[in-house]
C-alpha cells in the first residue's frame, strides 16, 4: 500500500505527476483553502502534507498526525507551522530556500522603479481615457539611476537585489545581524551600515528579512521618520515585518513619496486606507510568481517528500533543524 500525500492547494503538475508515481497523492485543486477541520482531517489519514504559508499547522493539526512523517511547506517561509510541536512529536518540517531568490529580486526591482515611476496609476489614468496629450508635470517620478538603495537583511535575496543595483549605478548600503564577507562586499560593492544610518541615507529602502521577535514591527513609525521624504519603501519579505498602520499614515501624510509591499501585516487583509492611496503599490504576494520558479519550489518539495517517506533526512529542511528528529 502506498502512502498518503496530502496537497492541501493548487500544485504544479509537474511535482504532482512525480508524486503520483510514487504515492497514493489526496490533491485539493479546488482553488478554496482547507478549513481547519478538513486540515485535521489530512492530517489524520495522511503520511506527508504539503501545505501553503495560509495554512495553519497548529498543535491542534500536527497532534492529529499520528502517522505524519513530514509537513512540507510549498514556499520560503513557514510561520504557518508550529516547527517546535512538529519537532517534538518528530515530524520533519520542510521549505523551499535557494530557488526564489532572483525571481524575487526581479520583482523587487519591478516595484522599485514602477513605484518610482507611478507606473500603476499613470496605466490606470491612460486606460480610463484621461491622457490627452503631454504635460510637463504629468506624472512626475524619481530617476533610480546614481541614487542610495537601502537593502535590510542581505541573504540570498537581499544580495540578488543588490547585484541588480550595479547596473543603475546606484550606492549600497546594508544592514543585518551579522556583517558579511569583506570579499562579498566588496563584489556587491556594498557598505555595512547601522539600521539609523540606512534609513536616513537610502531613497529606496527594501526589506529582505524573516519574521522573528527581533524583526517583527522592525519598520514603524519611528524608522520611517527617519526616512527622507523622498524616500521609497519596498517590502517582500513578511508582512508583520513592518506596522503597516505606521505605513498607512505616513503615506497619507506624504511622510515619505511612497511605498510598495507584495506582503501585508494580516494578509491576505488590507489595512484600513491602503486602496485609497494613490502612492502605494499593492501586489498579492507574487514574489517567486513565474513559472520556472513555482515548478523548482515544487519538485524540492517533491523531493523533501520522497526523502522523508524513503527514511532520508529531506534535503531542506528549515533553518535551525537539528540533524535527527527527537525520539529516534
Amino acid at each position: 500500500m502506498k502512502p498518503t500525500v496530502a496537497v492541501t492547494h493548487i500544485f504544479p503538475e509537474p511535482a504532482l505527476e512525480v508524486l503520483r508515481s510514487r504515492f497514493d497523492v489526496r490533491y485539493n485543486g479546488s482553488g478554496d483553502s482547507l478549513s481547519p477541520a478538513e486540515l485535521i482531517q489530512r492530517a489524520e489519514s495522511s503520511q506527508a502534507m504539503i501545505t501553503y504559508l495560509t495554512d495553519k499547522m497548529d498543535a491542534g493539526v500536527i497532534d492529529r498526525g499520528a502517522d505524519l512523517k513530514i509537513i512540507a511547506n510549498y514556499g520560503a517561509g513557514y510561520n504557518n507551522i508550529d516547527v517546535p510541536r512538529a519537532h517534538a512529536k518528530g515530524i520533519w518540517v520542510s521549505n523551499t530556500p535557494g530557488v526564489l531568490h532572483e525571481t524575487t529580486a526581479d520583482l523587487t526591482w519591478a516595484m522599485i522603479l514602477g513605484t518610482a515611476r507611478q507606473i500603476v496609476p499613470a496605466d490606470r489614468y491612460t486606460r480610463e481615457g484621461q491622457f490627452h496629450g503631454w504635460q510637463a508635470k504629468l506624472f512626475l517620478g524619481n530617476d533610480v539611476f546614481g541614487k542610495t538603495l537601502g537593502v535590510i537583511g542581505c541573504g540570498e535575496i537581499g544580495r540578488a537585489v543588490a547585484r541588480r543595483a550595479a547596473g543603475f549605478k546606484m550606492s549600497v548600503l546594508y544592514h543585518q545581524r551579522h556583517r558579511l564577507p569583506t570579499a562579498e562586499e566588496k563584489n556587491l560593492n556594498a557598505e555595512f551600515v547601522t539600521l539609523p544610518e540606512l534609513l536616513k541615507r537610502s531613497d529606496f529602502v527594501t526589506l529582505h528579512v524573516p519574521l522573528t521577535d527581533a524583526t517583527r514591527h522592525l519598520i514603524g513609525q519611528e524608522q520611517i521618520e527617519m526616512m527622507k521624504p523622498t524616500a521609497i519603501l519596498i517590502h517582500t519579505a513578511r508582512g508583520k515585518v513592518v506596522d503597516d498602520e505606521a505605513l498607512v499614515t505616513a503615506l497619507q501624510n506624504r511622510r515619505i513619496a511612497g511605498a510598495a509591499l507584495d506582503v501585508f501585516e494580516n494578509e491576505p487583509a488590507l489595512s484600513a486606507g491602503m486602496t485609497a492611496l494613490d502612492n502605494l503599490m499593492i501586489l498579492p504576494h507574487i514574489g517567486s510568481a513565474s513559472v520556472e520558479t513555482r515548478d523548482r519550489m515544487a519538485l524540492l518539495v517533491a523531493d523533501n517528500v520522497i526523502d522523508a517517506l524513503a527514511g532520508k533526512t529531506p534535503r531542506s529542511l528549515v533553518p535551525g533543524w537539528a540533524a535527527s528528529r527527537r525520539g529516534q
